[in-house]
Parts: C-alpha cells; structure tokens; sequence
C-alpha cells in the first residue's frame, strides 16, 4: 500500500457542484484504500464559483466538516448566510440545506470531511 499521496495525484473537475456555478477542483486522498468512515478531499473554487444549495436526509444522510484555508467566501444553512476565510471551520449536519460560494477575488481553498453521523 502506499501511504503517501500528493494532492495533484487523484483530482477531479467537478461542473456545477449541487447545481451551483462554476467548476470545482476536487482533490481526493485515498479514496480507493482508506477504511475510514469518512471521506477527506481539498475543494479548490475560482472566484464566483459556488457548492449549490444542497441537503444530504433520507438514504444520503451525511454531516460534512469544512475547514477553510485560503480565500474568502460565504456559506448558506438553512437560510442564514455566513462570511467564511482562512482558519474558519463549519459543520453542515443531516438533514440542512447547505452551500457556499467564493465571494473574494482570489480563489477559495478549503479541506472537506464527510461520513455518516453516529448513532
């Protein structure tokens, strides 16, 4: 197995994320060997770009963990809208309508984290 993995290795192109605007640059890491219940990836927006509005409920019932690294953004849940920049965190739980967008002039970077909640 190798265990060390280079973010320009496993890199998706994501257009029109949840419906939302632009192209997101997903990064993914260890997504075929990993035994984690979760899923790790670094999420790269240009500005302008947006994670539509979305809810993870029913068969998909997800949390998500933001941690955002460079840039300046907003996010959206459940109706209230939030700036959001380097060093900020963000937990979308099941079952919340949920997106962002990047609203600097700079791209918008930042780790994603999903996986079913517990019980």
């Amino acid at each position: 197995m190798d265990w060390k993995q280079h973010e320009a290795e496993d890199v998706i192109l994501h257009e029109g994320l949840h419906e939302g605007d632009g192209t997101v640059t997903r990064r993914r890491f260890f997504a075929e060997t990993s035994k984690l219940p979760v899923k790790i990836e670094v999420w790269e927006l240009p500005p302008g770009a947006s994670e539509g509005s979305h809810v993870h409920d029913g068969d998909d019932q997800l949390e998500e963990f933001y941690y955002f690294i460079e840039g300046n953004g907003v996010m959206w849940m459940d109706g209230e809208e939030r700036t959001v920049g380097a060093g900020d965190a963000v937990i979308a739980p099941p079952g919340v309508d949920h997106g962002f967008r990047c609203a600097g002039d700079k791209p918008l970077k930042l780790v994603i984290a999903w996986g079913r909640p517990r019980e």
